[in-house]
């Protein structure tokens, strides 16, 4: 029984990769589920095994830049290191799943340069605003603690700092996974990163 269900998951990964490499080269609505399933060496029974529909597989799809990011969130919002040490950690830590897993990155640029926003779309965007806003009030919130501790100068607000950090980062992932060859993120990482971190710390 459990090998019966290593193989499933196996299947189910196999599907997942190959809807990655379909979505990332020609979209959403120009990937149909029969290329999903010839690109994957299955006919379509096997996806409709573990998904209902296109928009099913595509929600699973997307959880692979949704989840990481998620758990960036959480980390940032536990205990045991200082409010600006958390900002640094998650801003690092953004970087190191855009370079090192390419899963992660297929996702995000999936979402962000591969998708036409439409109705059909509704629950995945909904998720992914509600990640969004979930990002920046925890980044408002370190960044708020950081200016009670002096390690952040007052002059901007805690919400102004967490729209900042966040569409600097951001900017920076649009314009790598849009014009890859324009940088090596791999190397500039630590510099974008660094040079972020510094400008919050200036009044």
């Amino acid at each position: 029984m459990r090998r019966t269900k290593e193989d499933a998951e196996k299947t189910r990964l196999k599907i997942i990769e190959a809807a990655l490499t379909l979505f990332s080269r020609n979209g959403y609505s120009n990937t149909t589920l029969a290329m999903i399933g010839s690109e994957a060496g299955f006919s379509r029974g096997p996806i409709y095994w573990h998904f209902k529909n296109k928009d099913d597989l595509f929600e699973a799809v997307l959880a692979y830049s949704q989840e990481p990011l998620e758990k960036l969130v959480a980390q940032a919002r536990s205990g045991g290191l200082s409010p600006l040490e958390r900002i640094g950690g998650f801003v690092r830590s953004w970087f190191v799943l855009l370079v090192e897993d390419a899963w992660f990155r297929q996702s995000f640029e999936i979402l962000l340069n591969k998708t036409e926003l439409t109705e059909a779309m509704q629950s995945t965007l909904e998720r992914e605003r509600r990640l969004t806003q979930s990002m920046i009030e925890t980044l408002a919130s370190l960044a708020c603690s950081a200016q009670e501790q002096g390690q952040i100068p007052q002059g901007q607000s805690a919400g102004q700092l967490a729209l900042m950090i966040y569409t600097q980062l951001m900017g920076v992932t649009q314009t790598w996974l849009f014009a890859p060859g324009l940088f090596d993120l791999n190397e500039q990482r630590g510099f974008f990163a660094e040079r972020l971190l510094r400008s919050l710390q200036q009044p």
